[in-house]
């Protein structure tokens, strides 16, 4: 499956390659060609399976880029997102929309650490099953545009696709005490079937 955006993408710059060959000749339409090609494969939407249970999984594929504690009570988990991963994000847990915030901001190479409060950025609130979970779209160097697909109240399932960050960007997630974390810097996750904590309170 393929981003609708992605395909316009590809249509208009393959048109446009089109036009090019037929004013001047094909190998100078082979670059808009291969962009077109690249669109498909970066707007790609993979079916996942998404793991059951009391577990967050990740809203993103990506390297864990940081693991750490954000003040007394809250764990942060960062996902960096290079061009060539899936950038279709997904809800860590299923349960209710309760708050978006968008933040303006800075544009910084998304795997540096001050992108988690200084770039641009996307804050979303999910309520469910007693535990509240925060993760953040953010934008990267070349990531422009967020989008999301949502709206407060809203219900979702573990897993499900609320959006995407085009091009490189990051993703975060804020758990509370009650979640233990399973991942570590420098592995490699998947968005929605790999899952990086789970609830001590529940078995």
């Amino acid at each position: 499956m393929i981003v609708i955006d992605g395909i316009y993408y590809a249509l208009g710059l393959g048109s446009a390659g089109a036009l090019i060959a037929w004013l001047t000749s094909p190998g100078f339409a082979a670059p808009l060609w291969l962009l077109a090609l690249f669109c498909l494969y970066f707007f790609r939407d993979p079916e996942r399976t998404i793991p059951p249970g009391p577990v967050a999984v990740s809203p993103a594929d990506g390297k864990v880029v940081a693991v750490k504690a954000e003040g007394p009570a809250l764990q942060r988990i960062s996902i960096f997102l290079n061009v060539f991963n899936v950038h279709v994000n997904r809800t860590p847990i299923g349960g209710t929309i309760a708050k978006v915030q968008y933040q303006k901001g800075e544009f910084h190479v998304a795997s540096r650490e001050e992108c988690s409060t200084q770039n641009e950025q996307n804050v979303v609130t999910v309520q469910g099953d007693g535990t509240t979970v925060v993760f953040k779209q953010i934008a990267g160097l070349i990531a422009r545009r967020i989008v999301f697909s949502k709206q407060v109240g809203d219900k979702v399932a573990a897993g499900d696709r609320i959006g995407l960050i085009k091009f490189g960007s990051r993703a975060d997630v804020l758990l509370g005490p009650e979640w233990e974390i399973t991942v570590k810097p420098g592995m490699k996750v998947a968005g929605g079937s790999s899952i990086i904590a789970r609830r001590k309170d529940r078995p």
